[in-house]
């Protein structure tokens, strides 16, 4: 065995390592969405079935765990589109796949902590966004010109009531909301659907002027 594999060996994570991070991430999300981002991580460990020095292995800090819970639901939406994609090749019915997965993944309730706990402009987090955004705007493109999407809608314009319907904040009763969030969001993408029967007003909204409002 060569050097190099030996190293690949030794530094690659054992199964049960990864397990525990997945729960310990799992775990997190969760509790931020019952209770906000102030949750004791020693609460997450307990939850996650962990030690909490296994928690502190993993992440040094809380804003790296949040980053890590943010950064991974961030990329199940972006999967799920893109398997939605894969098996229908219908664009619509991608982003419906999309929205729906972002209130499953509780993502109006932990979006807010990206402003309130660490830096908006890591690299893993910016990486994520990008990945989310940059799906979004092509499944929004080609459903616009198979005639399905109606034209006066941005991505900006998609997130922000996505964010809106999806959950109340985190820890204001986010479980309790749980049987109405799909059926609003059906109402909203039904009317996303081409051809428009009314003319908004004001323009659509990119991601950047949400970013600035």
């Amino acid at each position: 065995m060569t050097v190099t594999a030996v190293q690949k060996k030794v530094t690659r994570p054992r199964a049960d390592a990864l397990r525990n991070r997945e729960r310990i991430v799992t775990a997190a999300r969760e509790m931020f969405t019952e209770f906000g981002p102030d949750v004791p991580l020693d609460e997450i460990a307990r939850r996650a079935g962990v030690g909490n020095a296994t928690v502190y292995r993993n992440f040094p800090d809380r804003d790296a765990l949040v980053r890590e819970v943010v950064c991974s639901v961030m990329d199940r939406m972006t999967e799920a589109a893109e398997l939605a994609l894969a098996e229908t090749g219908d664009a619509f019915e991608a982003l419906e796949r999309f929205v729906h997965t972002s209130a499953d993944e509780r993502v109006s309730a932990l979006c807010p902590m990206i402003q309130s706990t660490f830096d908006q402009n890591h690299p893993d987090l910016e990486a994520a966004r990008l990945r989310s955004e940059d799906l979004v705007g092509e499944l929004m493109d080609r459903a616009k010109a198979a005639g399905q999407l109606r034209d006066d809608i941005g991505v900006g314009d998609l997130m922000v009531v996505v964010a809106q319907l999806s959950r109340p904040p985190a820890g204001a009763m986010c479980l309790s909301a749980d049987r109405f969030v799909h059926r609003h969001l059906q109402l909203f993408l039904d009317g996303l659907r081409a051809p428009a029967r009314s003319d908004l007003p004001g323009t659509a909204m990119t991601m950047e002027d949400l970013r600035q409002a």
